[in-house]
């Protein structure tokens, strides 16, 4: 455990997939660490892939280990069982860490009442897609404001985000360790919430950062995000219980009925009169007018991103859209 002021073993893990373009600049920031060397090992486990990733791993002091069965926790997984750590630290190959990253999740948990603890993802890149990341209403990636300690997972996106998350080992090994069964998004959510049923603690540290490279095209994003509807929609399939499945049947059930609604209303004011326009405007255009009020305000004055953010609702709700839309997929089709 980690008690007073000894440094403990930490364990920094990176599951890594095709990730020539982006893992030396994790790999160099790493190598910065502001963290004695006899107390830190990074393990760099790679999901078979088929470009340069591991020749670029072995050009650094780490451990390299070739899984050769696909899923985000399942590389995890293999990271753990081969780790020596008191202290586990995940991280992701499209990440570059600051030189405190790890010093200061160590002091975070000298409170031995923490379990699991998640920092926030701030983006690498300054570009629109980018920009929009962290201004997002619903971030892209965990962003938080405030320094919370919190006994169960209760509110949405109030918790730790794969990409820069750690874990109290032997909370980590109580909990079960990752879910090998969800893939796509949600795949960290689960042992978080699991961690916090043993009585551990959930602390979110916004002073605990990692710079994420965001997705570069639209297209790549909309991808994303129904990816992690399909993972959503696994953690139903698989019986997963808890605050995540709630909230994956809550967003596809309002989704669903928005939606209907909305074409109700449309044939309505097409069909019998144009009075049935009024809701139809209230329940799909207001909404988006509100989205563009509040991300003017964000803008503070900045004229580039008063003139983006006319286009972040918009970008809110093909988000949403695909979301839902991988739920339903993966609901309907995607074999477990």
């Amino acid at each position: 455990m980690v008690k007073g002021d000894h440094d403990p073993f930490v364990s920094v893990i990176v599951p890594a997939f095709n990730s020539e373009a982006t893992i030396k600049d994790l790999l160099e920031s790493l190598m910065l660490l502001d963290y004695g060397k006899e107390n830190l090992e990074i393990i760099i486990v790679d999901g078979g892939s088929t470009d340069r990733t591991v020749e670029i791993a072995k050009i650094y002091p780490v451990q390299i280990i070739v899984e050769s069965r696909r899923g985000i926790n399942v590389a995890r997984n293999a990271g753990v069982k081969s780790s020596k750590g008191e202290i586990l630290v995940f991280t992701d190959s499209d990440c570059v860490v600051p030189k405190d990253w790890v010093r200061k999740i160590v002091e975070d948990f000298r409170d031995q009442s923490v379990g699991c603890l998640g920092g926030s993802a701030l983006r690498y890149e300054d570009n629109f897609l980018s920009r929009y990341a962290d201004i997002s209403v619903v971030p892209v990636l965990r962003r938080f404001r405030k320094r919370e300690i919190l006994d169960s997972v209760k509110l949405l996106l109030r918790y730790p985000a794969g990409c820069n998350m750690a874990f109290r080992r032997e909370a980590m090994e109580k909990a079960g360790l990752f879910n090998e069964k969800i893939h796509y998004g949600f795949d960290e959510d689960d042992l978080a919430e699991r961690v916090c049923k043993l009585g551990y603690k959930m602390l979110l540290d916004p002073e605990v950062i990692v710079w994420h490279k965001h997705r570069r095209s639209l297209l790549n994003l909309l991808k994303q995000f129904f990816n992690y509807g399909k993972g959503g929609a696994l953690l139903i399939r698989t019986g997963v219980k808890g605050k995540f499945s709630e909230w994956i049947l809550t967003s596809l059930l309002s989704f669903s009925a928005w939606i209907t609604i909305s074409i109700f209303l449309a044939l309505l004011s097409t069909i019998f009169n144009k009075i049935f326009l009024i809701p139809f405007l209230l329940i799909t255009v207001l909404p988006l007018f509100f989205l563009a009020v509040l991300y003017a305000i964000r803008s503070r004055g900045n004229i580039r991103r008063r003139i983006e953010v006319l286009a972040y609702p918009i970008l809110d709700l093909l988000r949403l859209l695909s979301f839902n839309f991988g739920i339903v997929y993966g609901l309907l089709k995607f074999k477990v």
